[in-house]
């Protein structure tokens, strides 16, 4: 496949509006030898589209015996999807559902009215070194399917469309974009693409969605000349088509949609447009009442406020 132009990809640059609005990045912590990286949320901007939550994780190399054991916790309110370059990482949720997941597939669970889950180095990959590196997204449900039941999916590398052309190739993991649509089953207008850039290359955003944003994951993008290294988080300006180019190769992931209908509280892992069901969901995680993971006793306890 090759690529449907993006609507006046040139728009914003010919107009001599800034194609981009908002350069962020993201800030670093280190969780016992992993290192994360969190674009979203952002005291200068919370969410692009339904994108809520944006981190980077890795990359990080584990000895052998070691990994990454991330013990049940509770969601509401959203849907998650981690994306991998490399490494394994065995999903475990309250619905019964065990799924490994490794570069290039979706797991996409949605929380609903409520979800626990865990994500664990599986005991086999855990014989030699082990290297994880990967992305986590968070999407905001609509307000009307908050409180849906809850659902897992997982989707392998196969079924993601990839279109590819003069030198880029880009493979949709969710949402719409360049004529072509994702089985991901979002719930709201998105597009969210891994796209590999090879040196010269360029690449047409299209602008139908809302919201926009580019994480600039390697190398280094060039956006109306101003180039932008990795670990730039840089929200796109709403409406035009822009084109990005490839002074050298680079690796980005473009995310988006439709503008959220109306703000959302996050508090550890609750998303809600309620602050009041937010607390109704903190009771209920210390008080026991959430489904628990089959075969899990460990569990993640309540933050303190």
């Amino acid at each position: 496949m090759s690529w449907r132009p993006a609507k006046d990809a040139d728009c914003a640059q010919a107009k001599g509006c800034p194609p981009v609005d908002l350069v962020i990045v993201p800030r670093s912590r280190d969780i016992g030898g992993f290192e994360v990286r969190r674009a979203l949320p952002a005291k200068e901007r919370r969410m692009v589209g339904p994108f809520i939550f944006f981190d980077q994780m890795g990359p990080a190399v584990f000895p052998p015996g070691a990994g990454m054991d991330v013990r049940p916790h509770p969601h509401i309110g959203l849907s998650t999807l981690t994306w991998l370059f490399e490494g394994e990482i065995l999903h475990r949720d309250s619905l019964g559902f065990v799924q490994p997941i490794r570069p290039g597939e979706v797991n996409w669970m949605t929380a609903g009215s409520g979800i626990v889950h865990s994500e664990r180095t599986p005991p086999e990959a855990r014989t030699g070194e082990f290297r994880a590196f990967g992305l986590q997204i968070w999407m905001a449900l609509p307000r009307e399917k908050e409180e849906m039941a809850p659902g897992f999916q997982h989707y392998a590398a196969e079924s993601l469309p990839v279109i590819e052309d003069g030198g880029v190739a880009a493979t949709l993991v969710g949402g719409t974009a360049w004529g072509e649509t994702s089985p991901v089953a979002v719930h709201s207008d998105t597009i969210y693409a891994d796209i590999r850039m090879a040196q010269g290359g360029r690449l047409p955003v299209p602008g139908e969605h809302e919201e926009r944003a580019l994480y600039v994951l390697e190398g280094v993008a060039e956006i109306a000349g101003d180039r932008f290294e990795a670990g730039s988080f840089l929200v796109l300006r709403p409406g035009d088509g822009i084109a990005v180019e490839a002074p050298s190769a680079c690796r980005l992931m473009l995310l988006g949609g439709a503008t959220a209908d109306g703000p959302r509280h996050i508090w550890w892992n609750f998303v809600s447009h309620s602050k009041e069901r937010i607390e109704q969901a903190k009771a209920d995680w210390r008080a026991g009442r959430f489904d628990p993971v089959p075969d899990e006793t460990e569990f993640i306890p309540l933050p303190e406020d």
